[in-house]
């Protein structure tokens, strides 16, 4: 069932070059952060990063013909100091123990390498439009921080929006605190309109792809009057320190 939903995204993005245009903005931001050297891409997903990144290693949960590992974040099978960077996009939010997540992500990233991702991020106006028009919850009561082993045959699309904006708002301290060598460098609000607009992976799209761009600047002027109260998505940058 995984694996074809990974190849029903793959076929959805292909007909939307909307969706295709937002994306490859996220993946360029991304890459943007990122130091040179080898990149482990987690949830690789539909695969496209290597469009931004070369020397790139595309690892996801679940099988696809276009990925180079299967491997559960939690649990990665790399050697200690082997990555320059770890990036990600819509992963952290459906991870059951993000502790097990971050203390991988230290081990396997070399000193200076980096963390970047980019997650739903939750405003009085994403929270009301997840809540209407997305399957995902968003329940800002949860801890962001659980202990404990992950649930074996966990369905690994089961999320929790809220996450990554606990994570590096109300539990940055405690975050902090658990991995004090993943320094947060920077935290972004992304996404006004644009996203939202184009339905995601639904069929449906109110944007045309020549508007893409443009849009996506206007947000990017608008976002320091507007991101708090309406932004869509949360971009994060941690550094490993020595």
């Amino acid at each position: 069932m995984g694996a074809s939903i990974l190849l029903a995204h793959r076929a959805r993005w292909q007909t939307k070059p909307g969706l295709r245009a937002i994306y490859h903005d996220y993946y360029r931001r991304m890459a943007q952060r990122t130091r040179p050297g080898r990149t482990l891409e987690i949830g690789a997903g539909t695969g496209w990063l290597r469009e931004c990144l070369e020397d790139v290693v595309l690892s996801d949960v679940q099988p696809a013909p276009w990925l180079d590992v299967v491997a559960d974040a939690q649990r990665l099978p790399f050697r200690s100091g082997s990555f320059d960077n770890v990036v990600m996009l819509d992963v952290l939010h459906h991870l059951e123990r993000p502790p097990l997540f971050f203390a991988e992500a230290e081990r396997v990233l070399r000193p200076g390498g980096r963390l970047v991702m980019i997650e739903p991020g939750i405003t009085p106006v994403s929270r009301l439009v997840f809540r209407l028009f997305h399957d995902e919850p968003v329940e800002l009561s949860a801890d962001p921080l659980p202990e404990g082993a992950p649930t074996p045959g966990r369905d690994p699309y089961e999320a929790n929006q809220a996450i990554p904006s606990l994570l590096f708002g109300p539990a940055r301290a405690r975050f902090e605190r658990r991995f004090p060598r993943l320094k947060l460098i920077e935290r972004r609000r992304l996404s006004l309109f644009a996203y939202p607009l184009s339905g995601g992976y639904r069929r449906f799209s109110l944007i045309p792809a020549w508007l893409v761009g443009p849009l996506l600047r206007v947000e990017d002027a608008l976002l320091p009057l507007f991101g708090r109260f309406m932004a869509f998505r949360l971009l994060v940058a941690l550094e490993r320190q020595a």
